[in-house]
This record gives C-alpha cells, sequence and structure tokens, in this order.
C-alpha cells in the first residue's frame, strides 16, 4: 500500500510502497478515508528522528475511515463502523511512535475509537481527531472557558478557530490575536468580541484565561494579558523553546495541554453535526500531502489542510 513517511531529519516526507498492515488483540485495521495535515508534523520532521522509536515513520495523527478488519477481543465494534482515530489514548500516537495515517490503511486500538454520527463529512471526522480535540480540550477542559469570562485566543488557524468557537458557545467574551487579517471576518462572524495582530496589545487587559495555539513568541505575551490569579494554556509548537520572564508567572497558572480524550473527539462531532462550529478547511488529494506540508511550512494555509482518499 501506499504511505508517505518520515525518514530523516531534514529531508523532505516520501511517497513508499509498505506492506498492509494487520490487526492484533484489541486492534482494529482501518480504511483511512481522510487524514488532516498539521504543524506538528512538521515539527517532528526538523527535530523527531531522536523522539521516534524506528524510521521510515508513516506520518498522519488526524484521521477518520471505515473499519476493514476486526483483530481477536475486539468488542462493540464491526467492520464497515465509520470511526475517528484519538492520537492521545492506548495507544503511543499515530504518526510519531506509531504509523499514522498518511496511508492506505492504519492500525488503531479499539478505545482509541470515536464513532461519526451519521451523516458528518468525513474531513470534518478527521480534523476533529486533533485539531477538534486538542483546541476544545484546550479551552473547555483545561482552561475551563465558561460564561462570563473574558479569553484571548492566540492563533485564528486550524486549531484557534475551533476553540475560539467553543468559548463562544460556552458564553464567554473572546477576543483573538492573529497576524493575518484576512481571518478576522471569519472570526468575527463565529461570535469574537475583538480582534488584534499581536497579543502585546492585550498587554495589562486583565483577561481570564488566554489559550495560545501559535507558540512562537507568544507565550510571554499570553502572560502579560491575563490578571492576577488567571490562565494561560499553552498549545502551540510553534518554536521548541520559549523563555518567560520569571516575575511574571506569579500570581498566574501556567499550563501545557495536549490531545484530548475520545470523549472531546465526540462531543466535537456532535457540534460540528449540528453546525454549531464550521470550521473552514481545504481538501487535497493524497498524492498532494507532500506539497502540502510545504504549504503549511510556509504559512500558506487558512484553517486546515485535510487529505481525502480512498473513496
Amino acid at each position: 500500500m501506499r504511505a508517505w513517511q518520515f525518514e530523516a531529519e531534514g529531508k523532505p516526507i516520501s511517497l513508499n510502497e509498505i506492506p498492509e498492515p494487520s490487526a492484533g488483540p484489541g486492534e482494529v485495521v482501518i480504511d483511512v478515508k481522510a487524514s488532516g495535515l498539521c504543524h506538528s508534523d512538521i515539527m517532528y520532521m526538523a527535530i523527531g528522528a531522536s523522539t521516534m522509536p524506528f524510521l521510515p515513520m508513516t506520518q498522519g495523527h488526524e484521521n477518520a475511515g471505515v473499519i476493514s478488519a476486526l483483530g481477536p477481543e475486539v468488542t462493540g465494534w464491526a467492520v464497515g463502523d465509520v470511526v475517528g482515530v484519538c492520537s492521545s489514548g492506548v495507544r503511543p500516537p499515530l504518526g510519531m511512535f506509531t504509523p499514522g495515517g498518511f496511508a492506505d490503511k492504519l492500525v488503531a486500538s479499539a478505545p482509541d475509537l470515536a464513532r461519526v454520527p451519521a451523516g458528518l463529512d468525513l474531513s470534518l471526522a478527521a480534523l476533529a481527531t486533533d485539531a477538534g480535540m486538542t483546541s476544545y480540550h484546550a479551552v473547555i477542559k483545561a482552561g475551563g472557558a465558561a460564561e462570563g469570562m473574558k479569553v484571548g485566543v492566540i492563533g485564528y488557524g486550524g486549531l484557534g478557530q475551533i476553540g475560539t468557537r467553543a468559548a463562544v458557545l460556552k458564553g464567554a467574551e473572546v477576543h483573538i490575536a492573529e497576524p493575518k487579517r484576512d481571518v478576522w471576518e471569519l472570526a468575527t462572524a463565529a461570535g469574537v468580541t475583538g480582534c488584534v495582530a499581536d497579543a502585546d496589545e492585550w498587554a495589562g487587559q486583565s483577561f481570564d484565561l488566554v489559550v495560545d495555539y501559535a507558540g512562537f513568541d507568544t507565550t510571554q505575551k499570553a502572560i502579560n494579558a491575563v490578571r492576577r490569579g488567571g490562565t494561560v494554556v499553552q498549545v502551540g509548537l510553534g518554536k521548541p523553546t520559549f523563555t518567560i520572564l520569571t516575575h511574571t508567572i506569579l500570581g498566574r497558572t501556567l499550563i501545557g495541554s495536549l490531545g484530548g480524550t475520545v470523549a472531546d473527539i465526540e462531543e466535537v462531532f456532535d457540534l460540528l453535526a449540528a453546525k454549531e462550529i464550521e470550521p473552514v478547511f481545504t481538501e487535497i488529494g493524497f498524492d498532494e500531502i507532500g506539497a502540502g506540508l510545504e504549504r503549511l511550512k510556509n504559512n500558506e494555509v487558512i484553517g486546515r489542510l485535510v487529505a481525502r482518499f480512498g473513496g
């Protein structure tokens, strides 16, 4: 079968032919129908060789498809079920520590499966398993966004657009910091109160919560924006390291949020199916995954890229 694989640091992702996988105990084989592209893919291509258990590694951690085979001891699932896969569950993360979904088929652990509601577009289902899960968990579960809170979201991209809307739906007053002014209209339509190009403009404005989906030079700016007793949730991995001024964190909370749960994914599925969240995304073909990652790397994407293939 076909698979896009990371082979070595500094080398572009490669399209290879590899053997088809089989399901072991507690596992299923999924015919992949949609797989989202993520900045994390680029980060691991830059610095991930030392952390991956083997190379080449089939990438792709944002996946939806149809179960085509069941391993022993799998209950509650059947061949033909349409599922998304949680990338931060029982199985080590897909596309980073176990083979992912930039391939015709992937193997997943049954406890990591999220049931896709009838009628939900599979591109939306795929992006919900990471962009949806990660952004939703960060702002709602880790950050506790609620009615009456003043919430800042740094980065209105693939994750930020979903996290922003989730906070709006909870009744929060939501502001975004996003240098791409051409997405401000989308943010306003999603219920955002205010838009700025740089989170520096929020300094001293007493936000209750700021969620940083960017992770470039933004963490300090987030800390500067929250009140004493407020919280910054770090999600973005734009840079592998960052520095903060020690005294600015005193009286504030900085936490990291990584991934989420199957329950988070299914909650996002329901919001997508009800059209309460309508993220911007662009579909590409399987053969365009390599070029799509370059577009992400060059900051040429609005919203999310999702590869659709396999019928």
